[in-house]
């Protein structure tokens, strides 16, 4: 079968500017797919021209808008085949992680909006059940989709309808517990439920080829399961008898599969196939459809299947911006300003120089996080513990029961999962775990299950945890250096992307704890401003003449200097990248409680919804936090 790498850039075809594998006006059939009613209409062979024209699509779409590439690329077969064999939306496929629907998207119905892709009021990078009936689940975070399966599947039984669950599960989410609890709780469920592995980094099994296909087709077959139907019945009569053959079955399977895994869990097991081979995928899960209880499928795919660019090299097209498919992803020019996510990681580099002690953890965000060269530089003190938040919570914890200092590099929105393993294990025992929390506040394309937007209202509850938010790149690299002295827990909570450009000093000096400072002397209006809301807000302050206070800490939030500036001012506005509600202003309203003083009060923030995914400068100006809304917000307060 032809492949878009054929005519696409990496080959010796990449002369060639721009070929027909990703020319719009070239899906002739794609473009007769409006949804999947209309891919079962094709016959079987047609399968396989649908399949390059929809990689090219991906390819295309993803090009002018950004997204998630290499996962989808791979997806592609596997997406065409459970649409063709399952009768969907009747029957329900819940996607893990989410990131690896395109494919899903363009076949049910949203060809036509991929060009809005993660834009402001534009369709989700991920499966949302308002989007579309075929969404039958909303995915974003991993190792999720086993479980909702498996309550549709219940469901269907429970109302007596006969429909089928399948949840595709993949990029890394079985290493997540929670894919195992629910494999644990299926397996001993007399349910239809089909789920499928799409091991996309032959981490589980070797390559396969066309013995373990044949295999595949005939375990999944009903021969077989009616066969070992009918002799287990006739075998029970005869326990030595049905116990030797057993052993047998799972002696022959073992030699091919790694099928006692998930055999113990209750499921039959079936592969590893091809996952881009469609002729088996459809054959195989036509026979699992006529199957009866939990089934396993495990299909092994290749990232950036399609694109020789992407299958070289799938973590830089994970997720990049708007490229050239011809020329592929360029390296921007040196010299800009770094992200805070390498503010984070040249600190731990120096602070590892320094500190032998020092230990750091990430669930399986490396790159996101900045800690590329730290694991290449001190690869035996860098631990990745896979898609696993708790678990990296907790080990961080028994690292630092030895004296030892961990550091956890974690997205806010991923610390939530691990958030009673930050009570009960670090933050009960009062352990020296460093949080370097990225991604607090709007992330953009990612949208709301991504968004950083309760760390503060959950964080500053908690006893013993100092909370800091920096107002540029060098505050966040002194703030990793005061956490770290800290004898107990700490998180530095930093946005995605560039701050305002302020220079690091190498020298690391440790902040007091607990206070602010004056940005700007003002009159009558004091604006306190957190972490990224404190460039925007002194950019405000300029045409109100207010005093603007970068407060540096939420927890302990500076009640001196709240009370010094009530004192002084007519009207007290807080100002932070999350939910007003528990937030940091609440914060200020509780010590301005403490301290007996009544002030008028304005708290800006976000407000009471999931906000969605869009550009993150048109997403805070849609909430009135730019500049220009902040102002509009204090007249209108002044003005009543």
């Amino acid at each position: 079968m032809a492949t878009i790498t054929e005519a696409l850039p990496g080959d010796d075809a990449a002369g060639k500017a721009k070929a027909d594998g990703y020319n719009p006006s070239m899906y002739e059939l794609l473009k007769t797919i409006d949804d999947p009613a209309d891919l079962r209409k094709l016959d079987r062979k047609s399968l396989h021209q649908l399949a390059d024209e929809l990689r090219a699509y991906v390819l295309d779409s993803v090009s002018k808008t950004g997204g998630h590439l290499s996962s989808n690329l791979g997806t592609v077969e596997l997406t065409i085949a459970l649409h063709y064999v399952y009768e969907t939306p009747e029957d329900r496929i819940v996607w893990d992680v989410g990131h690896q629907t395109y494919p899903h998207k363009i076949l049910t119905g949203r060809r036509e909006r991929m060009g809005t892709l993660r834009q402001l009021g534009g369709i989700s990078g991920f499966p949302r059940r308002v989007e579309s009936p075929y969404d039958t689940f909303g995915t974003a975070h991993s190792s999720t989709s086993i479980s909702a399966a498996l309550g549709m599947a219940v469901a269907a039984r429970r109302k007596g309808e006969k429909r089928h669950a399948v949840a595709v599960i993949g990029d890394g989410a079985m290493s997540a517990g929670m894919a195992f609890e629910a494999l644990n709780n299926a397996g001993a469920m007399d349910v239809n439920l089909l789920v499928v592995l799409n091991d996309n980094e032959m981490s589980i099994s070797p390559p396969v080829g066309a013995l373990t296909n044949y295999l595949a087709r005939l375990l999944s077959g009903r021969m077989y399961a009616t066969a070992k139907r009918a002799s287990e019945h006739v075998l029970k009569r005869v326990p030595a008898m049905l116990e030797l053959a057993r052993r047998a079955e799972e002696h022959v399977k073992g030699m091919v599969t790694p099928s006692t895994l998930f055999e113990e869990f209750g499921f039959n097991y079936i592969g590893p196939i091809d996952g881009h081979d469609l002729e088996t995928l459809v054959a195989t899960l036509q026979n699992i459809k006529q199957l009866k209880g939990p089934q396993f499928l495990h299909i092994v795919t290749r990232k950036g299947q399609g694109y020789k660019l992407a299958e070289e090299d799938p973590i830089a097209y994970h997720g990049p911006g708007k490229f050239d498919p011809a020329e592929g992803i360029r390296k921007a020019a040196g010299g800009g300003k770094p992200a805070y996510s390498q503010v984070f990681g040249d600190w731990l580099c120096d602070m590892a120089k320094q500190d032998p002690r020092l230990m750091a953890i990430t669930p399986a965000m490396r790159e996101g996080s900045g800690m590329v060269r730290f694991s290449e530089e001190y690869p035996e003190r860098y631990f990745d513990a896979a898609i696993a938040e708790q678990h990296a919570v907790t080990f961080a914890a028994g690292i630092a029961c030895e004296g030892l200092k961990p550091v956890v590099a974690i997205y806010s929105t991923f610390l939530q999962r691990g958030y009673d393993q930050l009570i009960h294990d670090v933050a009960i025992q009062n352990l020296p775990v460093l949080f370097a929390l990225d991604r607090g506040g709007l992330v953009g394309g990612d949208g709301q299950t991504h968004n950083g937007t309760f760390d503060y209202a959950f964080l500053r509850t908690v006893p013993n945890m100092v909370l800091m938010a920096p107002s540029d790149e060098n505050e966040c690299r002194q703030m990793l250096y005061t956490g770290y002295q800290l004898e107990g827990p700490a998180a530095v909570r930093y946005p995605r992307g560039t701050g305002p450009g302020v220079p690091l000093q190498a020298q690391m000096k440790a902040l007091p704890i607990g206070k602010g400072e004056i940005r700007r002397r003002g009159k009558k209006v004091a604006i306190l401003a957190f972490g990224s809301m404190v460039k925007t807000a002194l950019d405000a302050a300029e045409s109100l003449d207010a005093t603007v206070a970068n407060m540096r800490f939420v927890k302990p939030l500076d009640a001196g200097l709240v009370g010094e500036l009530a004192a002084s001012h007519d009207l007290l506005v807080t100002v932070e990248e999350h939910q007003v509600m528990g937030g940091a202003g609440s914060a200020v309203c509780e010590a301005l409680a403490g301290l007996g003083l009544e002030k008028r009060m304005l708290l800006l923030g976000l407000p009471d919804r999931f906000v969605d995914h869009g550009d993150p400068a048109k997403l805070l100006a849609s909430v009135g936090l730019d500049a220009a809304g902040i102002l509009k917000s204090i007249r209108a307060a002044q003005a009543t």
